[in-house]
């Protein structure tokens, strides 16, 4: 299956793993590359840089095939420095960034200058743009339906795909409500290169979350998602529990809230100890509405090998269908 963004990137199918804080490690990546995918590691996962130099160098071991690292650009901490990360992928010989967050206008120059190839996370198309003018080779456009981040537009994959199809000059993967071969063929026909996938991924057997939130992911529909820090216009897409269902209800108040103030709930360290202990209820679970399109545990391969089945074998009935 070629499209530019397999060109590009040195891999068999257009699908890539999103970056996820707390899930996006060397064993998750390595299964997801030796699919014939492209793996990612999560930066910022690792508490160093000396620390992601480490999983850069795991990964390595568990697979020969392309990987890249995620960057996330912190949209509240001013106090980051990035050197130190990106030395560490750069010595690491890492040839695909994805960066996220923030401006990657910083970044990008650096980057490129060592010849990685940069592919920027949006939630808007004229922050592709943006990021087209910046450098960046491949942009990866989050619908409404994303976890985590997914801007404060409100507009869906269904909208965002072909508007960024008619007015970018490179390559671009849709992220949000990917979840089996149906939704890649139809982000392939609105005109992206490729897809990429962030819950999907995180629900393999290679992914290190517990069981038990698997399950409780597995049991959700495309309803069990709630949105927070609206009124930051932060807005962000999250598994729904009682944290999520909190930081709502103090941004409700009258008043409203800080970030300041919901800083307890959105602590990243609640949500790694329910990620790993099991505890749905203990922190934030980043979650797209694709959850209630999952229904089942599958190994990476097995779950790229069907998504490719799948996108062909839709592609090949629809065109029968039409010329019938």
């Amino acid at each position: 299956m070629k499209t530019r963004i397999t060109e590009l990137l040195g891999i068999q199918y257009p699908i890539i793993e999103g970056g996820m804080q707390w899930v996006g490690r060397a064993k998750l990546a390595a299964a997801v590359s030796n699919a014939g995918a492209l793996g990612m590691v999560t930066a910022r996962t690792q508490p160093t840089p000396d620390d992601l130099r480490d999983e850069i160098e795991r990964t390595r071991e568990l697979t020969s095939k392309p990987f890249g690292v995620n960057l996330t650009l912190s949209l509240t901490a001013n106090d980051v420095n990035y050197d130190g990360w990106i030395d560490a992928i750069i010595q690491g010989d890492v040839r695909i960034v994805e960066t996220a967050g923030n401006n990657p206008m910083p970044v990008i120059a650096k980057l490129k200058a060592h010849g990685i190839k940069v592919i920027h996370k949006c939630t808007s198309v004229r922050h592709a743009l943006s990021a087209q003018r910046y450098g960046a080779d491949v942009i990866s456009i989050d619908g409404f339906e994303a976890g985590g981040h997914c801007g404060e537009d409100d507009v869906p994959a269904l909208i965002m795909i072909p508007a960024l199809a008619k007015v970018l000059k490179i390559p671009f993967i849709a992220s949000g409500g990917i979840a089996n071969g149906r939704s890649m063929a139809a982000a392939l026909v609105l005109g992206a290169d490729g897809v990429n996938m962030g819950t999907r991924f995180m629900l393999t057997r290679e992914s290190a979350i517990h069981d038990d939130v698997k399950a409780a992911l597995l049991a959700a529909t495309e309803r069990d998602t709630t949105l927070i820090k609206r009124t930051l216009k932060r807005t962000a897409r999250f598994f729904t529990n009682p944290v999520a269902q909190e930081i709502v209800a103090l941004e409700q108040r009258p008043g409203g809230a800080t970030y300041d103030d919901l800083q307890h709930l959105l602590s990243g360290r609640r949500g790694l100890d329910g990620l790993e202990s099991g505890d749905v209820a203990a922190g934030l679970i980043c979650a797209s509405q694709v959850i209630g399109l999952v229904d089942d545990i599958p190994t990476c391969a097995e779950l790229v090998t069907r998504m490719v089945a799948e996108c062909r074998e839709g592609l090949e009935q629809t065109l029968d269908r039409m010329n019938r």
